[in-house]
């Protein structure tokens, strides 16, 4: 089956200048032009824009997705099968999303009686699913299956006052740590206490502390770019900051 810019489009429910700008930027080539110069589509890119489209729904944005399917690896069996994955998880999300909404209904009505914890339920997993998706393989590599899945279960049987004070000692070691790194001296009294605000967020993710997985994790941080990014905060050198205020204040409190 051949197609024009308006077939394909009016059946990939997308617009014909979004094909056009997928051809421009060598995203999603036509098969050939005719004598026209009417763009032609064939089933070879029929597909490609299914793969497209699906890296869409993922959140994943053109440039990456472009350097993906142009690898020389890119399978396109595996990577069906793991959007296949993806969604299966996105919809047991959203079940329990609808099964979490369904007791409140129910616990406002008066039918029901709903814990605090019960009404967090669906958010937290979500959050453990974004974080297993995409730090999980780092983490297991690292800690281990056992430490991770233990953490995973602190977090999920976390209160909703241990939440609030998790989500707010980020804020605060984020905060602190942007002043401290201003001063430049990651022994000094404003690092130190950003890395103490560190182990008590740590300790409340964890449901334990360890020094040397702390030490470990600051490590983790440099190395990979999407924490270095988190901690940067834009300005360079903030994680490596941290991790040396993090390994000093360890040394300093050997237990």
């Amino acid at each position: 089956m051949k197609y024009t810019v308006q077939r394909l489009a009016n059946m990939a429910g997308v617009s014909p200048r979004t094909l056009r700008y997928y051809d421009e930027i060598g995203l999603l080539k036509p098969a050939r032009v005719n004598e026209s110069g009417y763009r032609i589509y064939g089933r070879k890119e029929v597909d490609r824009l299914q793969q497209i489209l699906f890296y869409k729904e993922l959140g994943i944005g053109l440039e990456e997705i472009k350097t993906i399917m142009d690898s020389p690896e890119f399978d396109r069996l595996k990577a069906l099968r793991k959007h296949y994955e993806s969604l299966l998880a996105e919809k047991s999300r959203i079940e329990r999303l609808i099964a979490n909404v369904e007791k409140s209904i129910a616990s406002a009505e008066g039918r029901i009686e709903m814990t605090d914890r019960e009404k967090f339920e669906g958010f937290k997993q979500k959050l453990l699913e974004d974080n297993e998706t995409k730090f999980g393989k780092e983490a297991r590599k690292r800690y281990g299956d056992e430490a991770v899945d233990r953490s995973n279960e602190a977090f999920r049987n976390m209160t909703r006052e241990q939440y609030d004070r998790m989500v707010n000692l980020d804020k605060q070691v984020k905060e602190t740590l942007a002043e401290a790194f201003r001063q430049g001296d990651p022994a000094g009294e404003l690092a130190q206490r950003a890395a103490q605000l560190h182990r008590e967020w740590l300790t409340i993710c964890w449901g334990s502390y360890d020094s040397e997985a702390h030490a470990g994790l600051a490590q983790m941080y440099v190395e990979d770019e999407r924490f270095r990014a988190y901690y940067d905060q834009g300005q360079p050198g903030m994680t490596e900051f941290l991790r040396d205020a993090i390994q000093i204040y360890i040394a300093n409190n050997k237990e």
